[in-house]
């Protein structure tokens, strides 16, 4: 039950009931006690979302994203549109905003405007100076990713190490010995970006402990990058037999590479990794991979971020995803060759 629908049933509109809920401005009587009547009835209790609303000013949050410039991937605009639906839930508006080169100044206009009651951060870097601004502003804010040391800060993400590390161990239990990692794109790698570094500490690890021999490379969030980088691949390691990868804007571009070099998947060749359901679905076979919970990891950010909203004070809070590895049909056991 939300605002919403006290409102429609008191027959009075949804402002009108956050002030009767937060006391800030006067209400007549019979309006008052009408919608008190709705809240009784549908035995309504403010929780920690509507303290959040009564103490914020703008009724508005912040969301981060990467500058227009950069084609956004499925898996990001799936965040950017939960943590939008997480938020009209709780009847707030959500204020999207690019960082990164000539957008730095609209970042700024949130933290030192104050336009936002708080802030969801996204793609977060190893160091970043984002988070560091936002803390010295005092603007309450939840990272979709973390810094390489998070203490102090709210945040959610994906364990691409342990993730990356299964699927490695999963292509080494069918025989697989030459296993190439197919990363994000060199930029993001050298700029720090989190999940590149944890998922190459996963990729290397497991190779160590498996005996396998591992390839690293890096492709940019697009087909074209992912065809240019498979076929490079292909053409410097042909002793590779299985790829996994974090990068599932670059997968339509895999999958066209294997197609073009006559090479069958799984039979001749086995592809797994990290990526949005849909993206795992319609690659051809359908990718074994772990299905990244884009709604529910959203939805958790919005509910992280009205907690610190509503009580400053309280402790850090943050949650690791490790979704299972989907098994799907696009790993098999090694062919020789």
């Amino acid at each position: 039950m939300n605002i919403g629908e006290i409102a429609r049933r008191a027959g009075v509109s949804r402002s009108t009931v956050s002030y009767v809920l937060s006391g800030k401005r006067s209400v007549s009587e019979a309006t008052r006690q009408r919608i008190q009547s709705v809240i009784d009835e549908l035995d309504y209790r403010p929780n920690a979302s509507a303290r959040a609303l009564k103490e914020g000013r703008t009724r508005t949050l912040g969301l981060v994203i990467p500058p227009a410039s950069q084609r956004l991937t499925d898996m990001q605009l799936g965040f950017v549109a939960s943590v939008v639906e997480a938020a009209a839930r709780h009847d707030l508006d959500v204020l999207l905003s690019p960082s990164g080169g000539d957008h730095d100044r609209s970042f700024e206009r949130i933290v030192a405007g104050r336009r936002v009651d708080g802030v969801v951060l996204m793609e977060i870097r190893l160091a970043d100076d984002r988070v560091t601004r936002l803390t010295k502003a005092g603007l309450p804010f939840v990272t979709i990713g973390r810094t390489a040391e998070p203490h102090g800060m709210s945040w959610i993400d994906i364990d691409y190490a342990g993730l990356i590390a299964r699927c490695v161990q999963h292509l080494a239990d069918l025989g697989h010995q030459h296993v190439a990692l197919v990363n994000r794109s060199a930029e993001l790698v050298a700029a720090g970006y989190g999940p590149s570094h944890r998922a190459l500490a996963g990729f290397r690890a497991a190779a160590l402990e498996r005996g396998v021999t591992g390839v690293e490379v890096s492709s940019g969030d697009d087909t074209a990058s992912g065809e240019a980088c498979m076929e490079q691949l292909l053409a410097t390691h042909p002793e590779v037999t299985a790829v996994a990868t974090i990068n599932e804007a670059a997968l339509p571009g895999i999958q066209r590479a294997l197609t073009g070099a006559g090479l069958s998947v799984p039979r001749d060749f086995s592809v797994a990794g990290v990526a949005a359901q849909h993206w795992a679905e319609d690659f051809r076979p359908p990718l074994t991979a772990a299905d990244v919970p884009m709604v529910e990891m959203g939805a958790e950010a919005v509910a992280l971020l009205l907690e610190i909203i509503a009580a400053p004070g309280a402790v850090p809070r943050h949650r690791l995803y490790s979704p299972p590895i989907s098994l799907r049909s696009s790993t098999g056991p090694v062919r020789a060759r």
